[in-house]
């Protein structure tokens, strides 16, 4: 197995493994609750909920550096954009689970009913924070790579249009979340969502599957073998 094999394999992995994040609608549903904070029920499911995040954050960060060697052949700058894009999209989710988890701290703390506005406060930060780092950057992600992938034909031309098509429907959802015309988990949202989220899943599954096509980017990745000096 070559080196481009492996990557492909380690960025496909990295991608699909972002997914594991679904479930936290759910899991997360208890502490919208407004009297969460002054309940008695088990809290794993929101820990849990917040380790499956901090799973994704590093995920994040495994894509962009996995690519890059391969990325920056072609485009520099954008490569680099693209692995700054990812470690503040990363940073921004674990902000996120920081919120959570103190939340969780504020219950299991017995504060009483004043600690109810506090604790809705955590929520709202949660929602800002969710806003920016797993709404809007993924749309400046799908830009950067996107363009990068449809120039160098490392991957069907089709996945990256995904990418392009879905990154103006997404910051076009997010700011009417931020003017109130939806809210973040309502179905305007999810369907505005779904191209980029096909776009990352499918992009995994290639990767995984079929690895990058050749091209001048990728006959580049290899480096020449030393040429033996010719006898005097």
């Amino acid at each position: 197995m070559d080196s481009l094999r492996k990557t492909s394999l380690v960025a496909g992995g990295a991608y699909l493994l972002t997914f594991v994040s679904i479930p936290t609608v759910a899991l997360y549903a208890p502490v919208r609750e407004s009297d969460y904070v002054l309940g008695t029920t088990s809290q794993a499911p929101v820990v849990f909920g917040g380790v499956l995040e901090m799973i994704v954050a590093l995920a994040c960060i495994g894509t962009s550096v996995a690519l890059y060697p391969v990325l920056t052949r072609h485009g520099p700058a954008r490569a680099l954009g693209f692995v700054g894009a990812r470690v503040l999209e990363a940073a921004g989710i674990l902000v996120g689970v920081a919120s959570i988890l103190t939340l969780v701290a504020l219950r299991e703390s017995d504060a009483g009913p004043d600690a109810l506005v506090t604790g809705r406060a955590l929520v709202a930060f949660y929602d800002s924070v969710f806003l920016l780092s797993q709404g809007f950057l993924p749309a400046v992600n799908a830009l950067l790579l996107g363009t990068l992938l449809y120039q160098s034909r490392l991957v069907p031309r089709v996945l990256p249009v995904l990418g392009l098509v879905g990154a103006p429907l997404l910051v076009a959802s997010d700011l009417g979340t931020l003017f109130g015309a939806w809210d973040r988990l309502s179905a305007v949202a999810a369907v505005a969502a779904l191209p980029i989220a096909v776009w990352e899943f499918s992009l995994g599954v290639y990767l995984v599957v079929k690895g990058f096509r050749p091209s001048p980017v990728t006959d580049g990745a290899v480096e020449p073998r030393p040429v033996q000096a010719a006898a005097v």
